[in-house]
């Protein structure tokens, strides 16, 4: 489905302020990792936000989503009072992990490991 330009001004908005919101909040260091907004998707009503963060050497990122989502309440009163000149009513904000780097990582190694045995069959034939 093809994102509509309010959509992606909103979305453009969220995601400027939640980044400068974790810096302030102390969120963007957790769990001896750090942590970032990747991308931040609206529904077509402008209902929902999905926020995408991405972890880089966090030792659990799940338990780093947790403490994230522990605080949505405490983040979203700050969005809000940054965008509400922006915006008519505050989208629900959902946090996910984003795992695009993993699988990026996984379909390399799986290229790898097709390149190899490719290169071990030529050699058993040659």
């Amino acid at each position: 489905m093809i994102e509509g330009k309010r959509q992606k001004q909103v979305a453009a908005v969220l995601e400027k302020e939640l980044n400068d919101i974790f810096q302030k909040m102390g969120l963007s260091m957790l769990n001896g990792g750090m942590v970032s907004i990747a991308s931040v998707k609206i529904t077509p009503d402008l209902y929902e936000a999905r926020v995408y963060l991405s972890f880089f050497k966090v030792t659990d990122p799940n338990a780093t989503l947790k403490i994230i989502e522990d605080r949505a309440w405490e983040i979203k009163k700050e969005l809000t009072t940054r965008v509400r000149n922006q915006l008519r009513s505050m989208p629900i904000l959902h946090f996910y992990i984003d795992d695009t780097l993993e699988y990026v990582d996984k379909i390399e190694n799986l290229f790898k490991e097709i390149k190899k045995q490719d290169e071990d069959i030529k050699g058993s034939n040659g």
